[in-house]
């Protein structure tokens, strides 16, 4: 049990060193603009959520949190938190970044007409690993694919108006677990 409460103690404090950027939001968008994956979102998108850091952990029940800026086209309009719950075989903490596209007005306008939620089998597109997956909001799945480009490279797209992308700050965590992640907005 002592082994299991270090291990937690060590990823919090691994999560909490990410937290002391300067200006967040800048060094987290020059590091998506920095993948040739991401930086033609920036360029295209109707708007998008930007999360600097988002922490997680767990001991068996485990939880993430992380607050973020919406912007409508390269404008900040609001402000956005996530929380996300699971429960399931996990171990460890690890921060990462986020940022969401929304591709057209009607995208930008499900996400910030309040509460809007991702289920269990969400996730995204790794800039770090290029990996991809789909995220989906209770029942509809959305989020970002990947195909490959005539070059044989992965190109991320939008699915049904959304793009998430993902960047790993750091931590180790193994997690086998169900979670989603819900989002509240805030317009200022």
């Amino acid at each position: 049990m002592k082994a299991l409460m270090r291990m937690a103690l060590l990823g919090f404090v691994v999560v909490c060193s990410f937290a002391q950027a300067e200006d967040p939001y800048q060094e987290t968008m020059s590091t998506f603009k920095s993948s040739p994956q991401v930086v033609e979102f920036f360029n295209t998108a109707y708007g998008y959520a930007l999360f600097p850091t988002i922490g997680k952990g767990g001991i068996g029940i485990g939880g993430a949190h992380g607050k973020g800026q919406v912007y409508r086209g390269g404008q900040l309009v609001g402000k956005t938190s996530m929380t996300q719950l699971s429960v399931g075989f996990q171990l460890g903490g690890q921060a990462f970044s986020e940022v969401i596209f929304f591709e057209d007005k009607e995208s930008f306008d499900n996400f910030t007409s309040g509460n809007f939620e991702f289920s269990a089998q969400a996730s995204a597109v790794a800039i770090t690993a290029s990996a991809n997956a789909k995220a989906g909001t209770t029942g509809t799945a959305i989020g970002a694919s990947a195909k490959a480009d005539s070059a044989g490279k992965q190109k991320a797209t939008y699915n049904q108006g959304m793009a998430v992308f993902t960047h790993a700050k750091g931590g180790l965590m193994y997690e086998a677990a169900l979670s989603g992640q819900k989002f509240k907005y805030e317009s200022l």
